[in-house]
């Protein structure tokens, strides 16, 4: 009860004819279901309730002074700006002595 299956000779009577090949079928694009969120009137009530007597975290003063991680890392950048200024200030007194030593060489020629 096997069917062999009839292959199909492609005729070409002239170059002028072509031959197209039927489009591919796209699978259907489901589209993805909504869910909407119920609230009830349980949770909203929960969330807008005050909480009275609750115990907050001492804060300290502003004025005291306290060494931390960041004041050191504070620190330490300060350090840094401080030299690398400095470092550009000394090339640049070189720098304006080079050219004021050429200078008056070229004046005194």
């Amino acid at each position: 009860m096997a069917t062999a299956k009839k292959t199909a000779s492609k005729k070409t009577t002239s170059r002028t004819t072509k031959t197209k090949a039927a489009p591919v079928k796209k699978a259907p694009v489901k589209k993805a279901s909504v869910k909407k969120k119920t609230t009830s009137k349980r949770a909203s009530a929960k969330a807008t309730e005050m909480r009275s007597f609750h115990i907050s975290r001492d804060t300290s003063n502003f004025k005291s002074f306290q060494i931390t991680r960041q004041t050191v890392y504070w620190i330490i950048l300060l350090a840094f700006i401080i030299f690398v200024q400095l470092w550009i200030l000394k090339l640049q007194i070189e720098v304006t002595t080079l050219i004021e030593a050429q200078q008056q060489e070229l004046i005194n020629l």
